[in-house]
């Protein structure tokens, strides 16, 4: 209990170390596994298949559909050929509906994917700063905002990026980590809480380990920024990031 709320003096007494040989000590623990026999256990690979690849070309973001996960799918020529050369019998008739039929799931398949591929445009152009730099890059942008631009529902939109996976030179991303709110700035922009999020996580990796920045402190640099958050809300998003407090972090050196 002590170890894992850092309560180093209390450590200190109840061990009878001296700074030195605890710090050895906790470093050792840190490497340890908790659960060793997960290592034994089958585990299946969930591997994510991308629906969308992102690469750049000469200073410009291209977007195309994996061709790995678009179906290829046409009449088959025989029973299109035995439509043709059929009377008007019922049976006949039948098939023709069957394949009025396939025809318009063809044409519902392709729309589907010509709208994930304006929707993953839309995304890479307004998230072009995030392509380029990180995290720290992504700009506020809600499912409201592309569903104006391109022009669609915002149900439509929610549905197409759900479970659809993007393939970028960062990494592998579903298409809803792209949206992010908007957090108003002290000079009248605004911010994503994506980008907050990644300038916290790299202000406390930044951070001496002997002086780990408290929420207040990381409140007042992002304000320094121009970002105006709360400290709770510095709590609340630190927390998400699974980054312990400060008087968690800190060091014994």
């Amino acid at each position: 209990e002590l170890l894992i709320s850092n309560d180093l003096p209390k450590l200190l007494k109840q061990t009878g170390l001296n700074a030195t040989q605890l710090q050895h000590a906790v470093a050792l623990l840190k490497t340890l596994q908790a659960h060793p026999g997960t290592a034994f256990e089958d585990q299946d690979s969930d591997y994510q298949i991308p629906d969308v690849v992102v690469s750049k070309k000469q200073d410009h973001w291209h977007v195309q559909l994996n061709p790995d996960v678009v179906p290829k799918l046409r009449i088959n020529s025989f029973y299109a050929n035995m439509i043709k050369r059929a009377d008007q019998s019922e049976d006949n008739q039948y098939l023709r509906n069957q394949m009025l039929d396939a025809k318009n799931f063809i044409k519902s398949v392709d729309e589907r994917h010509k709208t994930l591929l304006k929707v993953a445009t839309c995304i890479v152009q307004h998230q072009r700063e995030f392509f380029e730099i990180g995290a720290e890059g992504m700009k506020p942008l809600i499912l409201r905002d592309v569903a104006d631009e391109v022009e669609l529902h915002e149900s439509t939109v929610s549905r197409v990026t759900t479970n659809k996976y993007m393939l970028t030179p960062r990494g592998l991303f579903e298409l809803k980590y792209f949206f992010s709110s908007h957090v108003a700035t002290s000079s009248g922009g605004e911010a994503s809480s994506t980008a907050i999020r990644a300038k916290i996580k790299k202000l406390v990796s930044e951070e001496n380990p002997r002086k780990p920045l408290s929420d207040n402190t990381i409140a007042n640099l992002l304000k320094a920024e121009g970002i105006d958050v709360a400290r709770r809300t510095v709590a609340k998003y630190r927390e998400s990031l699974n980054i312990a407090s400060s008087s968690e972090r800190k060091v014994l050196i």
